[in-house]
């Protein structure tokens, strides 16, 4: 099976590396690396041919990564598709191998697995490891989802149900995976191994102000799909973070904390 991996970069030059490295050192063959770029004003296209990036890439103004993703979905010539972050690598070079793997041997339409996340300097410095757990479309509800830089997903399920809804900012990766996955009930399988490890610092997790924001989106991923989360749900998904972090890591936990309380008072005001 052919895949494709999607990465969209953004003034990128300090990490483009090892996220290309990643991907040339992967033990399936027949893979595919797409680049697209948000017009960059650093040196990013400039390094990619440099780090041996050999895949398609294009270069153009958009209207964020969102955008940048459906793009390279579009291209993609593969049968499954990955999404890999600038600032993102898979764990080690045999990633893709398993997802294929798990792809032929359970005839799923998606795969995901485990996601450890590193400090942005230190690259062997785990900050949180996020277990994601045996597939349970019922966990929805209780605020779960599954890691989506690990979720890899049929090109023929993008056909069918769609791609990322541009009216999300920041939680359009959570409004298609309720829609593939509950919505849709495609069929779901999960490798319990850590696939990617990423960077700390998040858009959506920046502020707190972005992080309200992006509760409000979460809560409208499920209106516009026609379903309803349970009145606990989205207050569940912060709090359900808190055992990633290591124990020693104990003023992020009270963040984490001081947030969700925060997050159950909106919930309360506006009504859900």
């Amino acid at each position: 099976m052919k895949v494709s991996i999607i990465t969209a970069t953004y003034n990128s030059e300090r990490t483009i590396k090892d996220t290309i490295s990643s991907v040339k050192q992967q033990t399936h063959k027949d893979i595919e690396h797409i680049i697209i770029d948000g017009a960059s004003t650093d040196k990013t296209i400039n390094l990619l041919d440099l780090y041996g990036h050999q895949g398609p890439k294009l270069s153009e103004a958009d209207n964020g990564i969102y955008h940048a993703m459906n793009k390279g979905v579009s291209i993609a010539g593969g049968d499954i598709i990955g999404i890999l972050n600038s600032d993102d690598f898979y764990s080690d070079s045999q990633v893709v191998e398993k997802v294929v793997k798990a792809f032929e041997s359970s005839g799923c339409d998606a795969v995901y697995g485990d996601l450890e996340f590193i400090d942005n300097k230190q690259t062997n410095k785990v900050v949180r490891k996020w277990i994601a757990g045996s597939y349970d479309k019922s966990l929805f509800y209780k605020g779960w989802m599954p890691p989506h830089p690990t979720v890899f997903i049929k090109k023929e399920v993008y056909e069918k149900y769609g791609l990322f809804n541009l009216k999300f900012k920041s939680s359009s990766d959570y409004e298609l995976l309720l829609r593939l996955m509950l919505v849709e009930n495609i069929k779901v399988q999960y490798i319990p191994k850590v696939l990617v490890q990423m960077r700390t610092g998040g858009q959506s997790n920046k502020s707190l102000g972005n992080r309200l924001k992006a509760h409000k989106e979460d809560y409208l991923a499920w209106l516009s799909n026609g379903i309803s989360p349970r009145w606990y749900t989205l207050a569940m998904k912060p709090l359900s973070k808190i055992r990633q972090f290591k124990v020693a890591d104990k003023k992020t936990m009270m963040d984490h904390l001081m947030l969700n309380n925060l997050l159950q008072g909106q919930a309360s005001s506006d009504g859900f």
